[in-house]
């Protein structure tokens, strides 16, 4: 019997104060007011379009990411999440989360935001260190972050703290320091990954310096040990939670759910009833979205994408990949990716059990050669 994957909504506020060198994600600095008002109205034009792809289900994560949606006004904010709860059913209790930067102005809002109905709150440190703040061009201090989680955990049980390592200077001491800092706070979440150079950025056309690889490992080795003895549970690649307190949001994307997204640039994924799946992209011009064109592109998935798409999400997850969870979210049947199953276990990257496949250390260590195989 035919079953619809569950549903989330993305909204993407694609404003920053500044474009730090090493970002690349799509994001407008804010040189002047943002047209805030307008663009809130055109998410939802854009949100009633995709409404009509979803077969009425029920929206069970809201997450509002950019850019620096907290550079919006509290109104704002009370605006776009009242209008999309008019305008569709949201779960009962739904996760809601909204990213934050630890920038006085914005965290004065932290209140109103939990007021509104967002119960979970995600705070951009990167790092406590004020002149490695200044090397990733960050706008704000160490005192400013730590005022912003205090803040915080006023109002907020569900809060995550994202957190960097590898950062140019940095060094191992730097990083468990972080670490410590973050955890004498008790946060509920600290997603806590690799600082990369993407290219299309400033610091790759600048050939900015990090540590050595062997440096990186060894922060990623003893910077683990200290999360699991301070009760963190390592859930995926970079996620870590205590108990009850996985990001439910990102846990759908990682298990390959549904999810539209709006707003300029944002991505969706959306599965129909004969288990087509729709690809969407939003038009990343600005002026073009607030004359209504809204989308960019839109398109059906092949079935050769599906697999790696599949395997890029759920090999991110430490638990096990249940073949019958393979075949309900991609209608494909295992047994056309026997070899390429079997390539993967002769390189020790996973292990093939009767009724599920398990990625070993080594596969999530060499996570880019074991999806390359299903690429090729």
């Amino acid at each position: 019997m035919f079953e619809f994957p569950p549903l989330s909504l993305y909204i993407h506020i694609p404003w920053c104060s500044k474009k730090c060198g090493y970002c690349d994600f799509y994001s407008y600095v804010s040189q002047t007011s943002i047209p805030e008002e307008k663009y809130i109205e055109h998410i939802f034009k854009d949100f009633e379009k995709d409404l009509l792809m979803i077969n009425n289900r029920i929206i069970n994560t809201i997450f509002i990411g950019g850019g620096t949606p907290s550079l919006l006004k509290k109104d704002s904010i009370q605006k776009l999440i009242l209008g999309i709860k008019k305008r569709h059913t949201i779960l009962n209790n739904a996760e809601i989360s909204i990213e934050a930067n630890p920038k006085t102005l914005e965290y004065k809002n932290f209140i109103h935001y939990k007021n509104v109905g967002i119960n979970r709150l995600s705070l951009g440190i990167q790092t406590f260190n004020s002149s490695l703040l200044k090397n990733i061009e960050r706008t704000y201090k160490k005192k400013e972050a730590l005022d912003a989680i205090i803040e915080a955990k006023k109002y907020y049980s569900n809060l995550n703290l994202d957190l960097m390592y590898g950062l140019p200077d940095q060094l191992l001491e730097d990083t468990l320091e972080d670490l410590k800092l973050a955890i004498e706070y008790n946060p509920s979440h600290i997603s806590w990954y690799q600082f990369t150079i993407e290219p299309n950025t400033v610091f790759y056309r600048k050939n900015i310096h990090l540590p050595h690889e062997e440096l990186v490992f060894q922060m990623l080795l003893e910077g683990e040990k200290l999360l699991k003895k301070s009760g963190y549970k390592k859930y995926e690649i970079s996620s870590y939670a205590k108990i009850n307190y996985q990001c439910k949001h990102n846990l759908n994307y990682w298990n390959f759910g549904d999810y539209i997204g709006i707003g300029c640039s944002a991505h969706g994924k959306i599965t129909q009833k004969n288990g087509t799946i729709i690809r969407t992209i939003k038009n990343k011009n600005m002026h073009h979205f607030l004359n209504g064109n809204y989308l960019h592109s839109k398109h059906i998935i092949s079935r050769e994408e599906k697999i790696i798409e599949y395997f890029m999400n759920m090999f991110r997850l430490y638990q096990p990949v249940f073949k019958k969870h393979f075949r309900k979210m991609t209608y494909i049947n295992e047994n056309t990716i026997v070899e390429k199953i079997k390539i993967a276990q002769k390189e020790g990257l996973i292990i093939n059990y009767p009724n599920h496949w398990y990625v070993t250390k080594k596969g999530k260590f060499f996570l880019n050669t074991l999806l390359e195989i299903f690429l090729s």
